[in-house]
Parts: C-alpha cells; sequence; structure tokens
C-alpha cells in the first residue's frame, strides 16, 4: 500500500484530493498538511473533503516516516521548501502546483537527481493528450496559421496564463522552431497595427467558479481548427495525480511529466 502525504489538504484541490486517495485501492492516505493559521487543522481530512471519516487529522507539518509520495498543488514558495524537504528525507513527490518559475523548476530538476518527482501543470489525461493534438496540428499547419491561446478559471485563481495555457504554448513552439518568450503576445490593447505571424497570443478569463477551459485556435485564410478541453470538476485533475503517483512508485529517481506517465512522450 502506498503511503500518501497531500499538501493543502483543506483547499479546493486538495479536499478533491482526498477523495481520489481515499477512492484508491492501492493507496492510503496518511497525512494531510495545512498552513499552520488554517482553522481547520485538527480537523478529519476526510470530513472536509465531504466524505467518510480517513481517520486523519489535518497538521501543519510532514512527517517523513508516515508518507512514501507527497501530492502537492499549493504555492510555488510552499513547493519549493517540499522540495527541500523531500530531497532531505528521500522522499517521491507529484506536483501540480502552477505558477512555477525558471528557478523552482530548476530547483526539482536538481532534487531529481536523487529522487522521483512528476510535475505537471495540468494532470488531466485529456490536457496531455490535446498536448499531442497541438504537436500534430502546429507541424501540419506551420507557419500558414494564426495562433491563440484562450483560457478560462476561477475567480480565485492567482496566477495568469495558466500553466496550462503556457505549456501548450510551449509545445506549439518547439514544434514549430520558435521562442515562446521571443513570440508570445499577453493581451491586446490600443492601436497595436496588424497581427504578426509569428506570433502566438494568450488570452485570459477569470470569472466565477470555471474550473478550467484551454482553446487553441488555429485561424487560416477561410478556415479554423480549435482544438478544447473543458473540465468540469476538479476530480479530472486529483484522479490524475493518483495515477501518476501509482507510477512513479516505481521510479527511484528522475524529473518526469504526464506525458511520461501516460506513455504519449
Amino acid at each position: 500500500m502506498i503511503k500518501i502525504a497531500i499538501a493543502g489538504a483543506a483547499g479546493r484541490m486538495g479536499r478533491h484530493l482526498v477523495q481520489a486517495c481515499a477512492e484508491s485501492k492501492n493507496m492510503t492516505l496518511k497525512q494531510a498538511i495545512e498552513r499552520s493559521d488554517n482553522a481547520l487543522l485538527g480537523s478529519d481530512a476526510g470530513i472536509v473533503a465531504g466524505i467518510e471519516v480517513q481517520n486523519v487529522l489535518i497538521t501543519d507539518a510532514l512527517d517523513a516516516e508516515e508518507f512514501d509520495i507527497l501530492i502537492d498543488f499549493t504555492h510555488p514558495d510552499v513547493t519549493a521548501n517540499h522540495v527541500d524537504y523531500c530531497l532531505q528525507h528521500n522522499r517521491k513527490m507529484v506536483i501540480g502546483t502552477t505558477g512555477c518559475d525558471e528557478t523552482l523548476e530548476q530547483k526539482m530538476r536538481e532534487a531529481a537527481e536523487s529522487i522521483a518527482i512528476m510535475y505537471a501543470p495540468n494532470m488531466s489525461v485529456g490536457v496531455n493528450l490535446c498536448f499531442q493534438l497541438l504537436k500534430t496540428a502546429a507541424t501540419v499547419l506551420g507557419d500558414t496559421v494564426d495562433i491563440e491561446i484562450i483560457e478560462a478559471h476561477h475567480r480565485h485563481k492567482v496566477d495568469a496564463p495558466s500553466g496550462t495555457a503556457l505549456k501548450m504554448g510551449q509545445v506549439i513552439a518547439e514544434s514549430l522552431g520558435r521562442d515562446l518568450d521571443s513570440c508570445a503576445v499577453y493581451g491586446r490593447e490600443g492601436q497595436i497595427g496588424p497581427r504578426k505571424r509569428q506570433t502566438i497570443g494568450f488570452e485570459t478569463i477569470r470569472a466565477g467558479d470555471i474550473v478550467g477551459e484551454h482553446t487553441v485556435l488555429f485561424a487560416g485564410e477561410g478556415e479554423r481548427i480549435e482544438i478544447t478541453h473543458k473540465a468540469s470538476s476538479r476530480m479530472t485533475f486529483a484522479n490524475g495525480a493518483i495515477r501518476a503517483s501509482h507510477w512513479i512508485s516505481q521510479k527511484d529517481r528522475g524529473l518526469y511529466s504526464m506525458q511520461d506517465v501516460l506513455g504519449l512522450q
């Protein structure tokens, strides 16, 4: 039985992770972690998640003796500390935190020389299939189309564009031999002039309780292709994290993506 710790267990995503772990036949929830000022400290993680009692109380500190894999969908600063902790105690990680910068990603790469880490901005099976479709579309259509990425999330999401949208942009840019940092345009306003073909545009929507929607538009002369993914429940991400945890439990070290987990690389 794989022993799991969940960071941010009382949050919107954390509660779904607790449920997905409880529904897994090969995993057991051993730790549920939250900030030291969270009002739900001391509560049973299952009750907080809206399921049966799990006999795991939400605490504010990790205990390496209690878990094999830490699932972390929190904040980049928190995740950075957790990478250090898991490296120190030789524990594996599944990271779904978004908004991670190059410094944190480099920390993951260095830690992965000693421990196994699965890092993905989106663990939905459908989204990762979309990455493959985007590679194909970009390769076939090349420079004959204008490319725009439109993403929408709930009003509480703090980073923009989403990690998934940026990953989509990276996949497309690499397929086309472009540098995303040089060709990306994030929103438009005023007299901007004609659109440059090499541009990859990003548009962001934050509203209501939208779980997550991403559309990539390939617009040519006389036709356009749209590749869209819409998530209606956070359970799709939670189930992906559980699938990733099963997969990475067999690895000793290395930095992996959801594409590796699904055999799409």
